[in-house]
């Protein structure tokens, strides 16, 4: 004879021994104390919390030959029926399987026969499984029912119930339990059950529950079954470490392990899903999460090390990998390609992309020579052009050049090249260093450069000076520019030179322009101009009209009227 399992030997008979369940448990007693019970109720929760136990505990009370407070008696006749299955007044139908038109109408015909009860309690389960058709069946008589006639639908998605029909029912939620609620309902079990299990044992069987009181039950029987030992099929720490790794062949032999296990990979995806949900928790609100308290610890500090952009991607990511997985041939190579492609960032799409190019980016330049903040002029707050030098960090920086004075100040000077200041010089350089990259210029540094680098390094023509390599350019713009590519030129300058060392940007200035003269008639003291004779001069030629007309139209004749 086949052993009763643990979830059905420990089944509530009563609300009050219902778990994690006070708000249903009030309200239904309360309903039923004051005879204002419903004539429709929909249960709604995630599986094994309780709703169709519920469902049949208020049934067995509302037919109840002596009910105390909102209670069954679990003595009578009726009690005793419906707790062995066999009540004529309580009918249970898998909503899954009888979801046709047909099903329902076989319902309400019967729905209007009397029974031997006071109550007629219709319990339809996974009501969201209904078609259409047998929705709209059902509706009517969710309208109009029978006096004596109770519906409880249950379903673990509400949100897929016809408005209509959850509109015309009183909806009541089922929860989750806590976990150390769960904790203590499971060490009660072990020790009525004769069960010997360890601590350890018994967060295993609460990691694998979930919350469900059923499945923790079926879990701490096979644990029962195993004599204490309990492997935990999907191994979510080693998903985790490797996710905080970013090592790809670490998650793909923890899937191999777990699908060689028996592990089907949605499930995996749902396993992996749920803890990283608890890892979330952790940071986001820690009281909802339903954990013991040292695991508890433990999934925290393993978001801390993910930190929450992670964690929320992992959750979106698995997400859809839950939805491709429904028309792939292979479901597995859709979880390996989606855990890869979360520790492999250049792999993921839009802005992780980005990121990870911008941290290469970063990494890079640090490793390049550092490139000293240009000098201002005190005077005019600018900064001065061709003060910025690429150097050694380790050397002083280089002084900048003097400004030059204004030309209201002072004279054009007769040099076309501004001196530039002394400029210190690694010890790692010398002068003939700096003589080589003159000399290769063009092959040693232009040749090694490509696309606007080598188009900026075209524009300068160096010169060793005082130690310095002096790269000379036209005018302003040109300076700028090289300046913003003197990271990438003073890379390939200090490999040709053999070492680091100083490098300036000057202009070459234009040549110094004479100032326009004035030109100014100078009148004698002696010699005196009256306005009044200067406007009474003639304003005209005194030629006659003829001439000048023959003057403008050369070769034209002048006819007279006559003529």
């Amino acid at each position: 004879m086949a052993v009763q399992s643990l979830y059905r030997r420990y089944r509530p008979q009563r609300f009050s021994e219902l778990k994690g369940q006070e708000h249903v448990v009030r309200a239904l007693k309360n309903a039923v104390a004051n005879s204002r019970e419903g004539h429709a109720y929909l249960f709604s929760g995630p599986r094994g919390t309780g709703k169709t136990t519920t469902a049949r505990i208020l049934a067995k009370v509302l037919n109840c030959e002596n009910p105390l407070d909102g209670e069954p008696c679990c003595e009578c006749g009726s009690c005793l029926a419906v707790q062995e299955g066999n009540s004529f007044d309580v009918i249970e139908l898998d909503a899954a399987s009888n979801n046709g038109v047909e099903d329902i109408r076989e319902i309400i015909a019967a729905a209007s026969l009397g029974s031997p009860g006071r109550h007629k309690v219709y319990i339809l389960d996974e009501v969201h499984m209904l078609s259409k058709g047998a929705s709209a069946a059902l509706l009517k008589t969710l309208e109009e029912p029978p006096s004596h006639v109770v519906f409880v639908l249950a379903t673990t998605d509400p949100e897929k119930v016809a408005e209509t029909i959850r509109s015309r029912t009183q909806h009541l939620q089922f929860h989750l339990l806590p976990v150390d609620e769960l904790e203590a309902h499971v060490r009660w079990v072990a020790s009525d059950a004769g069960i010997d299990i360890s601590d350890e044992s018994i967060h295993a069987v609460l990691r694998q529950g979930g919350g469900s009181a059923r499945d923790t039950l079926s879990a701490l029987e096979l644990a029962a079954a195993t004599g204490g030992m309990v492997d935990e099929v999907t191994p979510v720490d080693e998903f985790v470490d490797a996710l905080i790794e970013y090592d790809a062949g670490r998650l793909l032999a923890a899937v191999a392990h777990t699908v060689n296990f028996g592990r089907d990979p949605r499930t995996i995806v749902n396993d992996l899903v749920r803890h990283m949900r608890d890892a979330f928790l952790t940071q986001m609100a820690p009281e909802l999460v339903q954990l013991p308290e040292d695991r508890a610890t433990e999934v925290a500090a393993q978001a801390g090390r993910l930190g929450t952009p992670r964690i929320v991607k992992v959750i979106e990511t698995l997400g859809l990998a839950i939805n491709d997985m429904r028309n792939a041939p292979d479901s597995r190579v859709v979880l390996e390609v989606a855990l890869v492609r979360l520790v492999h960032r250049e792999l993921q799409m839009g802005i992780e992309s980005m990121l990870a190019r911008v941290e290469r980016l970063e990494k890079e330049l640090e490793n390049r020579p550092q490139i000293a903040p240009a000098p201002v002029n005190p005077s005019t707050g600018r900064a001065v052009l061709g003060g910025r030098v690429a150097q050694d960090p380790s050397a002083p920086a280089v002084r900048p050049v003097a400004p030059a004075p204004s030309a209201a100040a002072a004279t054009p000077a007769p040099t076309t090249t501004p001196e530039p200041a002394p400029a210190p010089v690694p010890a790692s350089t010398s002068a003939m260093s700096i003589a080589t990259v003159v000399e290769k210029w063009n092959d040693g540094v232009i040749g090694e450069l490509k696309g606007m680098r080598r188009a900026v390094a075209q524009m300068a023509k160096p010169v060793e000076r005082d130690g310095q390599l002096v790269l000379m350019v036209d005018n302003e713009p040109s300076a700028k520019r090289v300046n913003e590519y003197m990271p990438d030129l003073s890379a390939v300058i200090f490999k040709v030179a053999g070492g680091k060392c100083a490098i300036v940007v000057e202009t070459r200035s234009e040549e110094p322009r004479a100032p326009k003269a004035k030109v100014v008639e100078e009148v004698a003291e002696e010699e005196f101009v009256d306005i009044e004779e200067i406007k009474q001069l003639p304003t005209v030629s005194n030629k006659a009209t003829e001439t000048n007309l023959a003057d403008a139209f050369p070769g034209s004749e002048i006819l007279t009227e006559d003529e």
